[in-house]
């Protein structure tokens, strides 16, 4: 039976151990790190011969097929455990709950859906833009979950922060980390820059005293999914740091899962700063 090579193994018993930096990578064991866990060819060390090359390569192929201490896709692993959760859930079905337009093709049903100022085609095991062109993987994931969630209720837009919702102590320090920090530095200074970019995705600006901010923009990312984001710039005179603060309304969770509403968060940033996804 073949035995595994781990990142150790590979580098003791495989590699010349000389750390020439001819791969690329400042040391051998450097080297053996991205060979075991990112699938770099073992080729790519110029001091190993044919014969060695092509043992060692079957066996790490081998490890690599059963995902042995390869790095995690966790884009991948998480897009598949979404489309099982929404394999038994039937297009047609689903129109009533999530909203959208319901079109038949012969036999097959598709949901137009709608994604920030545009849309998206839902077919059994797809979804794509409305152009052909596919959504990312971490798109398709909070689309997916949306589907498998069966929440019913309309939102009512009652605004929730995140920390207002249970069991999201983990997940504040991320949509801080990851969403309202990279927000605030971009568009600090610049808030007829933030307007702008909101326009673009679909965003209404919106007043109401009660909500205090300098900039109060309303996104419909998906139509039971509202998000509501406040911007509040700096002012040097008061030494007052510029804040942005996502809330959304109280039905979320009847709509997302806590990791969805995370990379659904994420996506905004990204579409917000002009970021590929």
């Amino acid at each position: 039976m073949t035995m595994s090579l781990s990142v150790l193994d590979l580098y003791q018993k495989v590699l010349p151990k000389t750390n020439c930096k001819e791969c690329g990578f400042p040391t051998c064991l450097a080297f053996a790190s991205m060979v075991v866990s990112e699938k770099l060819p073992l080729k790519n060390c110029p001091h190993l011969t044919p014969d060695t090359i092509e043992k060692y390569q079957s066996e790490l192929d081998d490890q690599h097929a059963v995902g042995k201490w390869t790095k995690k896709d966790l884009a991948r692993e998480s897009l598949e455990w979404a489309k099982e959760r929404a394999a038994s859930t039937r297009i047609q079905d689903i129109v009533k709950r999530i909203g959208g337009t319901l079109i038949k093709d012969g036999d097959t049903f598709i949901l137009e859906l709608p994604y920030f100022s545009d849309a998206v085609l839902i077919k059994e095991g797809s979804i794509s833009k409305r152009d052909g062109s596919e959504l990312n993987r971490w798109e398709q994931v909070f689309i997916y979950n949306h589907m498998a969630q069966g929440g019913s209720t309309p939102p009512g837009e009652n605004w929730r922060g995140l920390e207002q919702f249970p069991s999201t102590i983990s997940k504040i320090k991320s949509m801080r980390e990851h969403v309202e920090i990279p927000l605030v530095k971009r568009f600090k200074g610049k808030p007829d820059e933030l307007r702008k970019a909101a326009r673009s995705l679909g965003g209404m600006e919106i007043k109401d005293q009660k909500l205090s901010a300098d900039v109060a923009l309303l996104f419909r990312p998906l139509p039971r999914v509202p998000v509501l984001l406040l911007f509040w710039d700096e002012e040097e005179e008061e030494t007052f740091d510029a804040q942005v603060k996502l809330l959304f309304d109280e039905t979320i969770t009847e709509h997302l899962d806590l990791e969805s509403i995370i990379f659904l968060s994420e996506r905004l940033r990204e579409l917000l700063c002009g970021e590929d996804g």
